[in-house]
């Protein structure tokens, strides 16, 4: 409604312009009236005194009268200020897409290797971080290369910590594994994605509106989900987090 108001006074800016042209027109008209009585002053020309009065109040009279010429003559120019910026107010913004939220998918299952761990909620992601990096101190040790974005799969949870499996797609099985190490198969199946941008402390508000999603389509969850870091937790900075949460429904 702004912009169209905005609009409608551009609209009339120019309008006010003309009328007040007008009047400069007719506020000029009657100045050449003094002009033609200025022309009898020649009869009394042998009295010099009387001329000399005359002729200034024929000049006084022409210095208002271009004055308001001159106040009109702004307007004009400052019309087309507004009306220059209207085009551009009227250039739509260009429309920013919304991460999906609670979009229906099919996970496929994925060779990974994986470490088994548990966390408090005080230390979850420094944790996470922890078993993160030995993974890929023992692929990197191996030349294995990821074949996939890094995982977390909560396998259960408490008002005190979780427990969770880190995960890593491969194309090769590694040698040497740790004993809380294990080749696998990732998640798969039907889900609901849901996206999480910003630092793992604040992923409490993003579980918040899925559970308030969940509720209000009346979907009922399995006790376990998945984390896919879009970016890597480990070069990251923390608040620049992107992560895909998938749900999976019973």
């Amino acid at each position: 409604m702004l912009r169209f108001r905005r609009l409608a006074l551009a609209a009339l800016i120019p309008a006010a312009a003309l009328s007040l042209g007008l009047s400069g027109v007719l506020a000029q008209t009657p100045s050449p009236a003094p002009a033609a009585s200025a022309s009898p002053s020649p009869a009394p020309s042998a009295s010099p005194a009387p001329a000399a009065s005359a002729s200034p109040a024929p000049a006084v009279t022409p210095s208002p009268a271009p004055s308001p010429a001159a106040s009109a003559s702004p307007a004009p120019t400052n019309s087309p200020s507004p009306a220059a910026s209207a085009p551009a107010a009227a250039t739509p913004a260009p429309v920013q897409t919304a991460d999906p939220f609670g979009l229906e998918t099919t996970l496929e299952a994925k060779k990974v290797v994986m470490v088994k761990g548990t966390a408090n909620w005080d230390s979850a992601f420094d944790t996470l971080i922890d078993a993160f990096k030995a993974l890929n101190t023992l692929l990197d040790k191996q030349g294995i290369k990821h074949a996939g974005n890094a995982m977390i799969v909560y396998t259960s949870t408490d008002d005190t910590g979780f427990t969770f499996l880190a995960e890593i797609p491969v194309e090769q099985d590694p040698k040497n594994l740790s004993k809380d190490m294990s080749i696998g198969k990732s998640p798969e199946g039907k889900v609901l994605k849901f996206v999480h941008r910003g630092s793992y402390d604040n992923m409490d508000n993003t579980y918040e509106a899925i559970t308030n999603h969940l509720d209000d389509k009346r979907l009922e969850a399995k006790d376990t989900f998945i984390e896919e870091y879009l970016t890597d937790p480990l070069k990251t900075a923390e608040d620049k987090l992107v992560i895909n949460v998938f749900v999976p429904l019973k």
